[in-house]
């Protein structure tokens, strides 16, 4: 098996407010929906790692008076084509200059949460000259999410336990499927101390009947992603710092949620402040702007959990672009 299709998993997706469109870019297909006027500034939503693209349906309600919005679900999530053996950033990230190309057909504000930033990061890198205007990273996992990183906690000491649990009791493409040995696993399985702050960093949905098995975004995922990110196959082409020192674009950093426990080390969050710090001290030293914004009880998606203020904060932002582009 060298993928899978919408189709092939078609019993597993639901409606949602925003039709679902395709483009063919080669080894994938990608899904994605489409919000505002044409003739608005393009941005296109980048989610994070178990997320698919209706995870923005909220912010894209308020976003689209003022951009034309793209949200995209990436290879491994949502309708867009799984791909065994080949979830790594560099291909992630081209698909995206692929998508961008065929799609979005102009030049574009990006914004991608958890690894989404983390690609939105790689698009202010390397995507093609002219393709990208400015990038919002919301809460990515700058170093943290490599196996062996240049600064501070790397991907076992953060969230590696959780994609660990994931991958474990629900297989490659969910070959597994064990969803009630995951809940009982978790306790055992995930440090205590995320586990007591994972309320904080992925509120629960009130609504949602734990009874009624995985939820939606998990049904939707490849679970192979996870074992990518924690064995390092997905980062080793990719390392951050040469990354960040490749970003010629402006940058919106904003880190949420986090906390590092005191007898254990361990970090619960996307990243630590010494790595936020190192992260804006490199791209500065390459010649780049990139500005920070601290939301401590923010947990990791504002854009899903609190889109009034998502859209606060992108608008606030471009409009100090705005500015600086006037003569």
């Amino acid at each position: 098996m060298t993928r899978l299709e919408a189709a092939d998993r078609a019993d597993t997706f639901v409606a949602h407010a925003y039709p679902e469109r395709t483009v063919d870019l080669g080894e994938v297909r990608m899904n994605y929906a489409v919000a505002g006027d044409e003739s608005l500034p393009a941005l296109v939503l980048i989610p994070g790692q178990s997320e698919s693209w209706w995870g923005y349906e909220a912010a894209m309600a308020l976003l689209a008076d003022h951009f034309h919005v793209h949200a995209v679900d990436l290879r491994g999530q949502g309708r867009s084509t799984w791909t065994p053996g080949r979830y790594t950033l560099d291909n992630f990230g081209n698909d995206l200059v692929r998508f961008i190309d065929l799609v979005v057909g102009r030049e574009t504000l990006v914004s991608g949460m958890s690894s989404g930033g983390i690609l939105s990061a790689w698009l202010s890198a390397y995507a093609k000259p002219g393709q990208i205007r400015a990038a919002v990273w919301e809460d990515p996992p700058l170093f943290s999410s490599e196996v062996r990183p240049a600064f501070g906690h790397g991907i076992d000491q953060a969230v590696g336990p959780i994609f660990r649990v994931w991958h474990k009791w629900l297989g490659d493409q969910w070959s597994i499927g064990d969803w009630p040995g995951l809940l009982r696993a978790m306790p055992r399985e995930v440090p205590l101390e995320m586990l007591r702050h994972l309320p904080a960093m992925f509120p629960p949905d009130e609504d949602a009947d734990p009874t009624a098995g995985p939820p939606q975004n998990l049904r939707e995922y490849d679970p192979e992603w996870g074992r990518a990110f924690v064995s390092g196959t997905a980062t080793a082409s990719c390392d951050h710092v040469t990354m960040l020192e490749q970003v010629r674009v402006p940058v919106l950093l904003t880190h949420h949620f986090h906390t590092v426990d005191t007898t254990t080390g361990r970090l619960t969050g996307a990243y630590s402040d010494d790595q936020a710090r190192r992260a804006r001290e490199i791209v500065t030293a390459a010649g780049g702007r990139i500005d920070y914004r601290s939301f401590p009880d923010m947990p990791h998606s504002m854009h899903e959990h609190a889109p009034k203020q998502f859209l606060d904060t992108v608008l606030d932002w471009v409009a100090t672009l705005d500015r600086q582009e006037k003569p």
